[in-house]
């Protein structure tokens, strides 16, 4: 048996973003934030910074692009909340599960960090490259993995980098029932949610870490702008000089 590895790495300057997709305002009770909860403590107790909001607090004009004001709305408070997805090296994605899917508000958040996506970091990557991504979800109904396979698809498609294991959850029995804080549902204390959402939390954190000390995801061979200059590494280009 392979002995628990007891020296606790160092996770000092790492961010992390929790955005809460249920489906419930402030301060109405959220058992998406319940699950949140555990892995923003693991966050806390390893000196990450932490930031989180819901969603559904904030107007969100629907759309892909950066500011949907430039597209005919007439309010939309994105543009500010992207600027607290790329102060983060961590984005959790955290949301309820309803009719077997991902809620409304967990597609509109990710539609809208596709409309940033082809924008280019300073290594002229695009964007999100560089920063890691999870998935927690919750409710008392099938359809766990399913939304996190809708939700870790997304980001590594947009340029997140998914870890191993980066999806968690609760939802207890199938069918109607009690959810993740109601009294005796045995969510907070089931052994099996708690041990997932742990592993999640410091997978985020490793490979964070792990970026970070590489000074960023490295930029050979994914360079837009590069490709189009005609530099293409191992691909024919006889064109190129």
């Amino acid at each position: 048996m392979t002995a628990p590895v007891s020296e606790r790495p160092d996770f000092t300057g790492l961010r992390a973003l929790y955005i809460n997709c249920t489906l419930n305002r402030s301060p109405e009770r959220s058992h998406t934030q319940g699950v949140i909860d555990r892995s923003v403590a693991i966050m806390d107790a390893n000196g990450v910074s932490v930031d989180q909001f819901r969603a559904v607090d904030h107007d969100i004009a629907t759309g892909v692009r950066p500011n949907m004001t430039e597209h005919g709305w007439e309010t939309d408070e994105w543009p500010a909340l992207l600027e607290r997805v790329l102060a983060a090296d961590i984005l959790v994605i955290g949301g309820p599960i309803w009719l077997g899917d991902n809620s409304s508000v967990t597609r509109r958040v990710i539609e809208r960090l596709y409309g940033y996506s082809g924008v280019l970091n300073e290594q002229g990557q695009y964007s999100y490259y560089g920063r890691v991504g999870g998935a927690l979800l919750t409710g008392n109904e099938d359809g766990l993995k399913h939304c996190a396979m809708s939700i870790l698809f997304s980001l590594q498609h947009i340029g997140f980098t998914i870890p191993p294991q980066a999806d968690a959850g609760w939802i207890g029995e199938v069918g109607p029932g009690p959810s993740y804080l109601d009294e005796g549902s045995g969510g907070p204390e089931n052994d099996f949610a708690n041990r997932n959402i742990s592993f999640m939390t410091y997978n985020l954190l490793h490979t964070a870490s792990m970026i970070r000390r590489a000074g960023g995801f490295p930029a050979y061979g994914n360079q837009r702008a590069a490709w189009d200059a005609g530099c293409r590494p191992d691909n024919a280009n006889p064109e190129h000089r």
